[in-house]
């Protein structure tokens, strides 16, 4: 179920002590520790949490504007629930949990982003935390992992955010060490 709201939610500012930002797409735009203050700052406003429609099968997510560019998500997690391995495209991002807790299995290594369709893994690049209420993390632009809610009763509730907006999201499977790219995906996919 995919909700085409926009919420206005807290913005960051600007640090104006901050180095001359090298040029390119990500040039201006907030750093990973910048959107981790907007995810942590948004999952404390109840009224803004409590808007998200939650649905008992499916995730439900709602757009909201996040600071300098970025792109940002209200998204419900129902029991059982999980996004599988994907990466962000290049970009680089945040999250925190609002309501019931997730985990996060992630990969400590550093993929290559084209020309290959299968990868074996070599031991000790998984890496795994549990994000409760008010828990937030940033993540760099080669981030691999995947978020799921292991309840078996209570919905996760959580606030995303990536610079730049994503341009793209690769989906993997994983059997063992085997890490397969499944397919690309595209913003019209999921906007």
């Amino acid at each position: 179920m995919s909700v085409p709201v926009r919420i206005s939610a807290p913005s960051v500012a600007a640090p104006s002590d901050r180095p001359a930002a090298p040029a390119g797409p990500a040039a201006f735009g907030p750093t990973p520790a910048e959107l981790l203050d907007f995810v942590r700052r948004t999952v404390t406003d109840g009224a803004l949490i409590a808007s998200l429609p939650l649905d008992p099968e499916g995730r439900t997510w709602v757009r909201l504007d996040g600071p300098a560019g970025s792109e940002a998500w209200l998204i419900g997690w129902p029991p059982g629930t999980g996004t599988g391995w994907h990466d962000h495209g290049g970009s680089h991002g945040a999250f925190a949990t609002a309501s019931g807790a997730l985990k996060e299995d992630s990969l400590a290594a550093r993929l290559p982003t084209e020309g290959w369709k299968t990868l074996e893994l070599a031991e000790g690049v998984d890496r795994e935390r549990r994000l409760t209420a008010g828990e937030g993390r940033a993540f760099g632009r080669h981030h691999v992992h995947e978020v799921r809610n292991e309840s078996g009763s209570e919905h996760a509730v959580s606030v995303h955010a990536y610079y730049p907006p994503l341009p793209l999201m690769r989906r993997y499977s994983r059997t063992g060490a085997v890490l397969r790219l499944e397919q690309v995906e595209r913003p019209e996919e999921w906007q």
